[in-house]
């Protein structure tokens, strides 16, 4: 009988890792906004976003409520890896009557202890932030704010269940005048054994509570009695089990935020109250439920916390007793006093050397009589029962280490949990067994178990302390974004410039003092889907050249090209060793494409710096991008390509058009729309383009029709007009360019500036220290260290902490969750205002659009390419979103341009030789 016994309560490996796949299961559900509800685990949000790093300082008040008296606590943290906090405390009985009287009561009750404790201190008490630890269910919405559910623990006071508790709280320290006391936060004590585990090198993201805590006494610790401090007893201050564990926030959907980290509460102890425990309940287990305060509830709580395992024991006596297997000729009545056993007696049964003679003497005391083999037994079900206690608990440790493992897509996780509680810490042989069934079950996990000293009250206090060091860093981190941080106002009036620096350089006689260049592109009309025929386009922008053939048709355009390179001897060598290149390059093309016997029109994309004279004639103003060719700067760079295909010999050749990629990209969408008259680039660089009226466009003769203006709005603020939204860090950046002063707007946006401004500000908040904890990072020092395409990945939506740590470790920078969490936010701040100005800059061109047609409402499609815009996540919702806030008149649609400066040069090719047609 006693072997089956021990059997049933031996629960296999096996066993407990299906335990574990419910647990994990049932952890999914409650962090679920749509399963929560069914779920026995409710994992609660904390709403503590970080765990102490160890730079926390300062003085902080304590008040705990326990269940027959209050303790105040003054804790003193010293910056210095919170490993010696000074920590003064005082304990107030408590009577039936306020437990059970009215709310109010209570509170007042409360705040009349703390002020009797702080009126024996002297000690300075400018600002004191106060943690309140409240051990019963709450309804939790911030740190400082919880309704109560229920009471529980004998408390049953009146007007309290449903509302803010901490808000009560500090309305009684109101009353009491101590207006220098501001309630911080709220936790239960699991979470505050996490946060006195935490220290700088070494982050607790996890806790561990089972069985009862106390605060035991530690040297440099004093207890306020009368007007002397002397040292303090050891007191309980809590029982049951339960664990918590830092999530990433974007995880637990009850909350809004989705951003940073959050810890959870799990209240594991209701797993199972649905029944998924019920193949491994013994009848002992069901007994112990049934003589429990809340039968049905708490199902693994009962299995595993301190507070019913000396029943559990007591049930396996009584069955085996029936079953004349223990203590023949005793009065079994005995055994049926409830609380006959307690769980500190079950440990010293089975934890000390005189275990037998322990057994032999609790037993006597209870009235029975006891033989060598009873008292053997009973060791043996004491083991098994707190042998069976620890499985479990590692079973749900298991469970949760692996959620952590699996939503950070970690191949192994390390972490540091911290663990409290009487059954751990009063007996061995309980943590080996946490420890090792935790390795077995969860083998991806390397757990480092760190004991708690006072989590809930050191714990409360470190809880207040970093909620403070959070709200100071936040403070300081506004105060350094703000100014990237552009209003509505801000952008209407970027809005503004730019509509008069647009017609300062579309007027004849203002031309040369605008900012903004209005260049006329003699595109005089884009595709109306009646184009046919095959066209040659040259698209030189870089090292790499590209010749294409595009084939335009009633049924869609086919493309065919190659990409040549050109030698860096060639870029900076002569006009003449350059243009012959380019046609040998074209001559070759041709054919491979069988087209050398056809004289086929040509768009030439020629993405450098030029004064257009004509649709086919623009003047080389200077050369940028490593080329440095003699000859070509101030010459027709059309006439220089016609002169070498006269060198080469070659006649099939055409030019038609020259236009850059701005004027291409609106092209080649407009095939696709109608409606496109607008091009946008915002890549490396930006700039845009739009159809204007002719009559408007005073640097050209001529009043009827629409040309094509490139804009150049990337020198948008050179004359000075943007200098009230530039930041130091733009100037930083300004400064280091190979164009100081010049492209200005294009330095806000575009995509070969924006990581480096992103670490000027991160420099910033180093020296700060925001950042890295004021660490010096080398690596960061490093200009163009930091590229855009950073920003693009971390702000993809749903991209976790842990991959934002991953990138920024590959730049050898050591951070933390913290710090991911800082650098994704400065990243969004820089990525969202180069959108904003964007949107200002299209508003003022649709707008102006608007207006020259005399139309309420204007229909416009901006065709758009560039990789910040296509790659970056938000960029483009961004943009299109402020546009319609800024220009609300005009239904703009955006169109992404496919391959712009070749097909598209080959569309004004196209259009020139319709409009040539007699």
């Amino acid at each position: 009988q006693v072997q089956r016994a021990l059997l049933a309560l031996t629960i296999p490996l096996e066993m407990l890792q299906v335990v574990k796949g419910r647990m994990l299961q049932d952890m999914r559900k409650g962090l679920s906004h749509q399963t929560h509800a069914e779920a026995s685990m409710q994992m609660l949000p904390t709403y503590i976003c970080s765990t102490p790093n160890g730079t926390e300082k300062g003085n902080f008040l304590v008040v705990e409520l326990c269940q027959e008296h209050v303790r105040t606590l003054w804790v003193t943290l010293l910056g210095d890896g919170n490993q010696s906090p000074e920590v003064m405390y005082k304990i107030f009985g408590m009577s039936r009557d306020i437990m059970q009287g009215t709310g109010e009561a209570l509170f007042d009750f409360i705040a009349q202890c703390l002020r009797q404790f702080l009126s024996g201190i002297d000690r300075p008490q400018n600002h004191l932030p106060l943690g309140f630890v409240f051990p019963f269910s709450c309804k939790q919405t911030q740190l400082d704010k919880a309704e109560l559910v229920s009471w529980s623990k004998g408390f049953s006071c009146s007007d309290v269940e449903g509302k803010d508790v901490v808000q009560l709280l500090q309305s009684a320290i109101n009353k009491q005048e101590l207006y220098n006391v501001e309630v911080v936060a709220l936790m239960n004590d699991t979470v505050g054994t996490m946060m006195t585990c935490s220290m700088e090198e070494k982050p607790c993201e996890a806790a561990l509570i089972v069985g009862e805590q106390r605060a035991p006494h530690v040297p440099g610790w004093w207890v306020l009695e009368g007007l002397r401090w002397c040292s303090p007893p050891s007191l309980p201050a809590g029982s049951g089990t339960n664990c918590c564990f830092m999530a990433e926030a974007q995880q637990v959907e009850m909350v809004e935020e989705t951003s940073g980290q959050m810890c959870v509460n799990t209240e594991w102890g209701s797993f199972g109250d649905d029944g998924s425990l019920n193949d491994i309940l013994t009848p002992y287990d069901q007994r112990v439920d049934l003589e429990s305060l809340n039968p049905g509830q708490k199902r693994f709580e009962k299995l595993v916390s301190s507070l019913y395992l000396g029943e559990l024991v007591r049930h396996v006596l009584i069955a085996l007793t029936v079953e004349k297997a223990l203590f023949t000729g005793s009065n079994i009545t005995i055994l049926r006093n409830k609380g006959l056993l307690n769980t500190q007696q079950v440990l010293d049964i089975i934890d000390t050397e005189e275990g037998m003679e322990v057994a032999r003497r609790t037993l006597e005391d209870a009235g029975l009589r006891p033989s060598e083999r009873d008292c053997c037994r009973v060791q043996q079900i004491c083991r098994a029962v707190v042998s069976r206690a620890a499985a479990l608990c590692a079973t749900g440790l298991a469970a949760v280490l692996s959620h952590m493992c699996q939503s950070q897509e970690l191949e192994q996780l390390a972490v540091c949990v911290g663990v409290d509680g009487d059954l751990y810490r009063g007996h061995a042989r309980f943590g080996e067994i946490l420890q090792s069934v935790t390795g077995l079950l969860a083998p991806e996990c390397r757990a480092t178990l760190l004991p708690s000293v006072d989590g809930t009250g050191r714990g409360a206090a470190m809880v207040t302390a970093v909620a403070l060091r959070l709200v100071a860093r936040r403070q300081e981190v506004d105060r350094l974004l703000a100014p990237l941080r552009l209003s509505h106002a801000d952008l209407e009036h970027v809005q503004a410039l730019m509509r008069q620096e647009m017609e300062l350089g579309l007027g004849q006689e203002t031309h040369t003092n605008a900012s903004v260049r209005m260049l006329p592109t003699y595109v005089c009309g884009t595709p109306d889907g009646k184009e046919q025929g095959e066209f040659l386009a040259l698209d030189l922008g870089g090292t790499n050249f590209r010749v294409l053939v595009v084939h335009v048709a009633q049924d869609g355009i086919r493309m065919a090209s190659e990409i040549y390179v050109i030698p860096t001897t060639v870029m900076q060598g002569t006009g003449e060793e350059l243009f012959d290149h380019i046609i040998e390059c074209i001559m070759d093309f041709q054919k491979k494409q069988n087209l050398m016997e056809q004289v086929l029109p040509l768009g030439f994309t020629f993405s450098f710096p030029c004064q257009q004279l004509g649709l086919d004639k623009a003047v080389l103003l200077t050369w940028t991008k490593g080329f440095s060719a003699s000859g070509c700067v101030g010459e027709d760079v059309v006439q220089l390509l016609r002169e070498a295909a006269q060198r080469k010999q070659h006649s099939g050749l055409k030019v038609m058009a020259v236009v850059n990629d701005t004027v291409g990209t609106m092209m080649s969408c407009g095939y696709d729309d109608p409606q496109c008259e607008i091009g946008l680039i915002v890549g490396t660089g930006t700039n845009a383009c739009y159809m204007e009226e002719m009559r408007n466009v005073g640097t050209v003769e001529g009043e009827q029709g629409r040309m094509c203006i490139n804009m150049e709005w990337g020198a948008f603020g050179d004359n000075g007009c943007l200098d009230h939204i530039f930041t130091n860090f733009d100037l930083l950046v300004d400064e280091k360019t190979i164009n100081p002063g010049k492209q200005r707007f294009e330095k806000l946006i575009s995509g070969m500036y924006l990581g480096e401004i992103v670490r000027h500000i991160l420099l910033a908040m180093v020296e700060k220290q925001l950042l890295f904890q004021g660490k010096p990072c080398p690596k960061l020092q490093t200009k163009d260290i930091f590229k855009t395409k950073f920003l693009s990945t971390m702000e993809i939506d749903g991209l976790a902490l842990h991959q934002v740590q991953a990138i920024l470790q590959d730049l050898e920078l050591q951070v933390n969750f913290e710090d991911s969490i800082l650098v994704r936010e400065v990243c969004q701040t820089v990525s969202l205002r180069a959108a904003h100005l964007c949107a200002a800059g299209l508003a003022a061109v649709v707008e102006k659009m608007r207006e020259n047609r005399g139309l309420d409402q204007l229909a416009v499609t901006v065709g758009v390419d560039g990789t910040l815009y296509k790659m970056h996540p938000c960029f483009s919702q961004n943009l299109q979103q402020m546009l319609q806030d800024l220009a609300p008149k005009c239904t703009v649609t955006f169109l992404q341009s496919e391959d712009g400066s070749g097909k598209g040069a080959a569309l004004v090719a196209a259009v020139a030789c319709r409009g040539a047609e007699p």
